[in-house]
């Protein structure tokens, strides 16, 4: 296949506009399907798509457009394949830093355990609201340009989000605290 200055452009841009977000959105996609090898394929059929329809691409915020694109592919994802086991979620291997005492590494464990059991219980799109926000950081306007709902509805999905996982923390918690045997999730 033979290089153009066209294609050499949109392979420029879509560089730019695309690959800084990978990170970001491999860890959206391992949120929503909880399986580390679906994630990888996800963003994998996610760039595929990207790179596909980029020429719809009208500027603004690439990562609010890509991030918007892997959701969709993990909406697809969920609508053709049957749910298969999750694996735990590997702190050290996604952690910058680990806590050096033994006391302080299970207690980081539980309180990991805790969130990702909270998660887990939570329907898709206060989890999806919950992960974009709190651990993708993204801002309202670019949760609303992913999610492709108004801005307030946006801020009073978080809201009820932030109650649901709270109640789901509390419960587990209130669970534990009964039964200390089944501590680990």
């Amino acid at each position: 296949m033979s290089s153009t200055p066209e294609t050499d452009r949109i392979a420029a841009t879509f560089e730019e506009v695309v690959l800084p977000h990978l990170d970001a959105a491999y860890r959206l996609a391992r949120w929503l399907v909880a399986n580390d090898h679906d994630a990888e394929d996800i963003v994998q059929d996610a760039c595929v798509r990207a790179l596909r329809y980029f020429r719809t691409f009208s500027g603004g915020n690439g990562r609010a457009w890509f991030l918007k694109i892997v959701r969709n592919t993990c909406h697809d994802w969920h609508s053709h394949m049957r749910r298969l086991p999750t694996d735990v979620f590997d702190e050290e291997q996604h952690s910058d830093s680990l806590a050096t005492d033994s006391e302080e590494l299970a207690i980081q464990a539980a309180n990991v355990q805790l969130i990702e059991y909270a998660l887990r219980e939570l329907p898709a799109r206060p989890r999806e609201l919950l992960v974009l926000r709190e651990l993708e950081e993204l801002s309202y306007q670019e949760l609303a340009d992913v999610l492709g709902i108004p801005i307030g509805s946006v801020m009073s999905g978080l809201s009820r989000a932030r109650q649901a996982f709270r109640r789901a923390l509390e419960a587990r918690l209130r669970h534990v605290n009964r039964d200390p045997e089944k501590a680990i999730v």
